[in-house]
């Protein structure tokens, strides 16, 4: 039943975690909504998007081993992506106590007394987003790699990718590792970093495990989320990743929110 507490017996001194339906989920984005035009953070994320994307884009086209790596290089951001949120997490987490809020707020986490453990966390999600680019790297030289010598332009690249049986053979495990690899990150961080931000004595390992605790205990909601930030990003990359700037924004604010409804206070 969903918002239904859990035994906090079982797990002395962890945070008590809550069921929740999709109910919760569609209050979750309300929220996150509510707060992006409370304090809008469009032209800062645009401010980021753009020039790292864009340096992709340009150091891509010239070819070189950069080019292959164009597609898991932009989807993998969003694997870092819990960190990029935490501005959001801490403009959220101010306007549920009734503080002013702006986009400044969102460089506020910097002094927050979990920075250290936050920090450890970040290192983690460097490591997954460098181990995915290996598998990537790994998968192309195995797929199109391995069909002939490596393409000169884009043009030759693209055709080779959707026009011959060793693409399709990239574009169906890549997508399978980049998914699996979705679903760790996830898991591991869909209430750990907010919870840091939130409670900073419990420390990175007790968030991590409460983060992994929160995924076992509502494994469907929390794959219907999974779906719709994948959905809701993959959307916001059309056209030229314009409608990232509200979606990654929407989506930081709805995960604090969506915290708040998993994790007791």
């Amino acid at each position: 039943m969903p918002g239904v507490r859990t035994a906090a017996a079982e797990l002395p001194g962890q945070p008590v975690l809550r069921r929740i339906g999709p109910r919760e989920l569609g209050e979750a984005l309300g929220a996150g909504v509510a707060d992006f035009l409370a304090a809008p953070t469009q032209l800062l994320f645009l401010g980021v998007i753009y020039p790292v994307v864009g340096l992709i884009a340009a150091r891509a086209a010239w070819g070189g081993p950069l080019m292959p790596l164009f597609w898991p290089l932009v989807s993998g951001l969003s694997l870092v992506g819990p960190v990029v949120a935490l501005g959001l997490y801490e403009i959220s987490r101010r306007r549920e106590r009734g503080l002013p809020v702006s986009w400044l707020n969102a460089f506020d986490v910097l002094r927050s007394p979990a920075i250290g453990a936050i920090a450890v966390l970040a290192v983690m999600l460097l490591a997954i987003f460098l181990a995915w680019l290996a598998a990537a790297h790994a998968i192309y030289q195995a797929t199109v790699g391995a069909a002939g010598p490596p393409p000169a332009t884009v043009g030759e690249f693209l055709e080779r990718v959707f026009t011959t049986e060793a693409g399709w053979r990239l574009i169906l495990i890549g997508n399978g590792v980049g998914f699996l690899f979705a679903v760790l990150v996830l898991s591991l961080t869909v209430v750990s970093f907010p919870l840091l931000l939130d409670r900073p004595e419990l420390g990175p390992g007790t968030a991590v495990r409460t983060s992994l605790r929160a995924v076992a205990l509502n494994p469907v909601p929390m794959a219907l989320w999974g779906l719709i930030v994948a959905g809701l990003l993959f959307l916001g990359s059309l056209p030229f990743f314009v409608g990232l700037a509200v979606v990654m924004p929407v989506l930081g604010h709805a995960t604090w929110h969506l915290y708040r409804r998993v994790v007791e206070r």
